[in-house]
């Protein structure tokens, strides 16, 4: 039973937690649609005093929901506008803190493995993939994940998924020679050998040539053989990126080097890559079994040390283990030994 000047409060108060929300949506809102590159400097500055104003846990939802609804939709979205968006995203993560980009970041990627599994029409997949690809051009991800992407395209290989590996390889191609020419070179070998072991109809395709041969050209460094290959634009924002990043941190030991399959599995396992957000998923201490378990490993110690751990007033079953592990243990490694059983 709940009171009634109780619900009154409650009801105030989540009217009030409504009405702040949809101010701050239409202040970022109104923010990210004036979003370009000549003043992207004072709109971050002005998200940046929001991210001082209000709390984390709403200016990412709402900035994410901003820039989900700005720039994935069913038609193809200008590369410069991308790049732009996410730009904004990456001086954020730097400046603000690396939940911005973490939580940007799992919703770009739950969304990417939602619509290619709903084999949806349009360029949902494209754009979003494009959302990916230039997180990690502008330093919020490690190659890592576009690795694992890439892997998860290249094991499918069906006319959709090549579309995919040549819309990528030509974004982040370069970046990833730069950054892991080992897994690039397995990669490409895999990509070989899943086209020579593909069907006829499918390996007879102009576009399976075509990503072998671009696959090819990054391989061999030859950045003439991939048409509509442009750095310049990348290089510029990345110039004007670091003229905007407060710290000296703007290069990559802010990256999240978080793997696809961490991101999906999120919400059941925990967010090891932000501080306090992990879980383990490990049974809670107060769980039977383990009691059982510790009882047994008590009762197996001498007496003499028991007493002594009482005296010492170890009062729980898991500082008497402690205790006694270090009382009775030969060596360092002994102690760690035991310790961790």
């Amino acid at each position: 039973y709940v009171p009634p000047q109780v619900k009154k409060a409650q009801e105030t108060l989540d009217d009030k937690k409504r009405e702040e929300l949809g101010r701050l949506k239409k202040m970022v809102n109104g923010l990210i649609n004036r979003l370009s590159e000549p003043n992207l400097s004072s709109i971050s500055g002005q998200l940046e005093d929001l991210y001082m104003a209000n709390s984390r846990k709403d200016m990412n939802e709402t900035l994410t929901d901003i820039l989900m609804n700005a720039c994935v939709s069913a038609v193809a979205m200008p590369a410069r506008l991308m790049m732009e968006h996410v730009l904004l995203v990456s001086v954020l993560h730097h400046n603000v803190g690396i939940e911005v980009g973490a939580h940007f970041l799992e919703a770009v990627v739950k969304k990417f493995d939602e619509v290619c599994k709903s084999d949806a029409e349009g360029k949902e997949c494209e754009n979003l993939l494009a959302l990916i690809a230039h997180l990690y051009n502008f330093h919020v991800v490690h190659s890592l994940l576009i690795f694992d992407i890439l892997k998860k395209l290249v094991s499918t290989f069906t006319e959709r998924e090549i579309e995919l590996i040549l819309f990528l390889l030509k974004n982040v191609g370069f970046s990833l020679r730069k950054d892991d020419a080992m897994s690039l070179k397995e990669l490409i070998t895999e990509a070989q050998r899943k086209a020579n072991t593909a069907d006829k109809k499918l390996q007879d395709q102009t576009r399976v040539r075509f990503m072998l041969e671009t696959m090819l050209a990054l391989r061999n460094n030859d950045m003439r053989k991939i048409p509509g290959y442009d750095p310049e634009p990348v290089e510029k924002l990345r110039k004007l990126q670091r003229t905007l990043v407060h710290s000296s941190s703007s290069g990559k030991e802010t990256q999240l080097r978080v793997s696809l399959e961490s991101l999906l599995s999120a919400d059941r396992v925990g967010r090891w890559w932000i501080v306090g957000s992990s879980w383990s998923g490990t049974p809670m201490i107060n769980d039977t079994n383990s009691k059982a378990q510790q009882k047994l490993h008590i009762g197996k110690m001498n007496s003499k040390i028991m007493e002594l751990a009482r005296k010492q007033r170890m009062n729980t079953d898991i500082r008497r283990s402690i205790f006694c592990v270090l009382m009775t243990s030969e060596d360092f490694l002994d102690a760690f030994e035991k310790l961790l059983k």
